[in-house]
């Protein structure tokens, strides 16, 4: 799917453009540490720029990429999305934490103490891309098998 391997290049190097990998891991770590501390005052002075810094290069620098290849970008829905990307009927959105599935409410495990795992630069651009997958290939099959 040469398409979402487009978009998905796009995605990656905008973010590469205001951070390298390794500062956006230094991010990740620091943040994680702090929850690890449970250090309620540091955590909330490190995770609204965290979180702001990750969303605004989607709300701000790749909008436009994704709008015109047909995705609709709007907030995130959850603690630790960084959007909601939706086509059609579908929905998905880029975690900034992995999620643990197999809890019965893994959404909310994944932002509380114990639970949150925050994901390195590299995992969260696959997880963009596997948004992007999920989001292209319906409609590009569609497309595909369209006379």
């Amino acid at each position: 799917m040469p398409f979402v391997k487009t978009i998905s290049a796009r995605v990656r190097t905008t973010h590469l453009l205001v951070r390298t990998a390794e500062e956006w891991d230094a991010l990740s770590f620091e943040l994680f540490r702090v929850y690890d501390g449970k250090d309620d005052e540091l955590i909330e002075k490190l995770r609204e720029p965290f979180l702001a810094a990750w969303r605004a290069v989607t709300r701000n620098l790749l909008a436009g990429t994704l709008e015109s290849a047909g995705i609709k970008v709007s907030a995130p829905a959850h603690p630790w999305g960084v959007a909601t990307l939706e086509w059609d009927v579908l929905r998905c959105e880029p975690l900034l934490c992995s999620v643990d599935e197999e809890l019965p409410d893994a959404l909310e495990e994944a932002a509380v103490y114990g639970g949150l795992r925050l994901q390195t630069f590299d995992e969260v651009m696959a997880a963009y891309e596997d948004c992007l997958v999920q989001l292209l290939r319906p409609n590009l099959d569609r497309h595909v098998a369209s006379p």
